[in-house]
């Protein structure tokens, strides 16, 4: 496909704001998404583009999470197996799988995670103990959610953040931390399965993934530097908003 310069702008500071926002709380995929379909991609290629360009948008804030000491990959290491299982169970059943369940039951679920956080207010501000043991968590959690990313994915940092708050007591920036990491693994399978397929415009995902980067760094700076009443905010409005997308998408059709 060619596109004019235009068009190129638009992916580069869609991909920028996506990376931003999604460092800090999740949902970059509701801005870039829509911004490459928008201009005329296929469904298809606008997914797989879209998990090329949030690949280097997940890794670049796992890195710098990382030398900022936010993330424990030893306590990670057994949810970036059952992640990345999941992830490629997922993206096979999606050929098999009727998702208009999920369709209907994610938003009441992102709802109710919403309200909790909402009247909550102290929820994720420091360390708690845990409620359920690590390593059964992010089993569970891994091969869950890592499925659900391998073939719908809407809310699924929000889904990992909160989780990893309520049920090993993470305070909510190291939380979001490790959430980055997990969604980079089951990214990684879902991008895979695309380039197998051949959903691909590299040159469109290629520029993207420049200002996933940019993006990405700067929104990381910005959870380490800033309190965690700031990176709350920021996770209620995203949560907020893809529930609106979902429910849009769900009456448009």
């Amino acid at each position: 496909m060619e596109f004019d310069l235009l068009s190129y702008v638009v992916f580069f500071v869609a991909a920028f704001l996506g990376g931003f926002i999604d460092s800090i709380a999740g949902g970059g995929g509701l801005i870039t998404l829509p911004a490459i379909m928008a201009m005329g991609v296929p469904p298809h290629l606008a997914l797989g583009t879209n998990k090329l360009q949030g690949v280097f948008g997940s890794f670049t804030a796992t890195l710098n999470f990382t030398k900022r000491g936010l993330i424990n990959y030893k306590e990670c290491f057994v949810g970036i197996v059952f992640t990345f299982i999941g992830a490629i169970i997922g993206a096979v059943v999606i050929l098999f799988l009727n998702t208009n369940f999920l369709k209907i039951i994610i938003p009441f679920l992102l709802i109710a995670i919403f309200i909790y956080t909402l009247f909550m207010p102290k929820v994720g501000e420091n360390d708690r103990a845990a409620k359920m043991n690590e390593k059964l968590f992010y089993v569970f959690f891994g091969l869950i959610l890592g499925f659900y990313d391998g073939f719908f994915g809407p809310g699924t940092g929000s889904f990992w953040t909160f989780a990893i708050v309520a049920l090993i007591g993470l305070n909510l920036k190291k939380a979001v931390a490790h959430t980055k990491l997990l969604n980079f693994t089951s990214n990684i399978v879902a991008l895979g399965i695309f380039i197998a397929g051949g959903q691909m415009l590299w040159a469109v995902g290629l520029l993207m993934a420049v200002g996933q980067i940019l993006g990405a760094y700067f929104g990381s700076n910005l959870v380490i530097k800033k309190e965690v009443k700031f990176i709350r905010t920021m996770f209620l409005v995203v949560v907020a908003v893809t529930i609106c997308k979902l429910i849009f998408d769900y009456f448009r059709v």
